[in-house]
């Protein structure tokens, strides 16, 4: 499917250059334009023929969300589903088989527009994007991120049936429905499930799971191979995140990094973006004899890292979440925030102290010290490594 470039001759030049970039791609196989122009109203004859899902960000979200698509899919077969994302994340959904199309939200361009006053240039761009939305006729979409930036990108799709899960920020004006916000507390990805049930979907097995190209893999392991690391023979640290107070102490992860390789043969694998390069290297060190790979690998290769590690230990961040999805052995240190305590899985325990500050999440009261995450010992770590190493998994 081709963006049809003459509906965007009255943009600035600047625009029409980047214009077709808002919608990528990952298979070519698409419907031409003209074809999509003669789809009668409900191809499936659903009322859900064309759906597209808006959840941009973040990483954990969007593993936490997956298994909702898989679900809609299930019960829409040969309905066309897109996703729109914030450009980045694309690298967890171009394989799916469950998704068509992934849109990229150009939130970038937009900020850059409107920090520099470029206001007349930020309308054209944001009215070229809805275009594209609205090209792609959707007779649905699903809002499952509930806040006023999401509800207004889901609006501008020009959907006529428009749901939000527990919409709020003024977002629940722009839906034509609203499912209240629910699902079982401290279960993993259970606000989904209960969107879910509320739309009449098959929640048997309603788990994360995230699907990656062999290209993606063969990429990410010849680096790991680079460095003499062999696939199912490593341990991936996942330690960072975007606030302190989700973070474990890095002489914390130094002393478990010593542990797991004197007692459990596994090479550290530390995980992270480019701005955590420098925090990897001290955590890996000379002596503890860790990988820093921060920063070394796209979010894909990253996450085909998880998929083919031994054991995953990380804090509150979407790298840890991946195990989960990938069906890999996981210890998750939760403190401030605490996502969830039961994974759905028999190979994967949660840690957390349940002080009674805690989660404080955006607001912590205890003045930096964050005992949440501090008191967590390594050798309970290893403990409960130990324990989902062993964990019988169902086949």
């Amino acid at each position: 499917m081709r963006v049809d470039m003459s509906r965007s001759c009255h943009l600035p030049a600047m625009l029409q250059r980047h214009y077709s970039r808002y919608v990528y791609r990952p298979r070519p196989s698409f419907l031409p334009m003209s074809a999509l122009e003669a789809l009668p109203e409900s191809a499936a004859g659903s009322g859900m023929s064309r759906i597209l899902l808006v959840r941009t960000s973040a990483i954990g979200d969007i593993v936490f969300a997956s298994p909702f698509v898989a679900a809609l899919r299930q019960r829409y077969p040969e309905a066309h589903i897109a996703w729109l994302v914030e450009p980045g994340m694309e690298g967890l959904l171009e394989a799916d088989p469950c998704v068509d199309d992934v849109i990229l939200w150009p939130k970038a361009e937009w900020k850059r527009f409107w920090h520099a006053g470029q206001y007349r240039e930020l309308a054209a761009s944001v009215r070229a994007f809805s275009r594209t939305l609205k090209a792609q006729r959707f007779d649905t979409a699903i809002d499952l991120q509930s806040l006023l930036k999401s509800g207004w990108l889901t609006w501008l799709s020009g959907a006529t049936q428009r749901i939000g899960l527990g919409s709020r920020e003024g977002s629940q004006f722009l839906m034509t429905r609203v499912v209240p916000g629910g699902g079982t507390p401290g279960q993993i990805s259970s606000e989904y499930r209960h969107l879910a049930q509320a739309l009449g979907l098959d929640t048997t097995g309603f788990h994360p799971r995230l699907r990656l190209s062999p290209t993606v893999q063969r990429s990410a392991l010849d680096k790991l191979a680079h460095h003499g690391v062999v696939s199912g023979h490593y341990v991936v640290f996942a330690p960072f995140t975007t606030r302190a107070q989700k973070h474990w102490t890095e002489e914390a992860w130094r002393a478990l990094a010593l542990r797991v390789q004197r007692d459990l043969g596994l090479r550290p694998v530390v995980l992270g973006g480019p701005g955590d390069r420098d925090a990897a290297q001290r955590i890996a060190g000379k002596d503890a004899g860790a990988l820093a790979f921060a920063g070394e690998t796209t979010l894909a290769e990253a996450a085909a890292i998880v998929e083919h590690a031994a054991l995953v230990i990380g804090v509150d961040t979407g790298l840890s979440h991946m195990a989960v999805a990938f069906n890999r052995p996981l210890v998750a240190l939760f403190g401030s925030t605490r996502p969830y305590l039961d994974a759905g899985r028999a190979n994967a325990r949660v840690i957390w102290l349940g002080l009674e500050c805690s989660p404080c999440r955006r607001s912590p009261s205890c003045g930096g010290a964050f005992p949440c995450m501090r008191d967590i010992d390594p050798a309970r770590v290893l403990d409960e490594a130990r324990i989902v190493l062993n964990a019988e998994i169902p086949s």
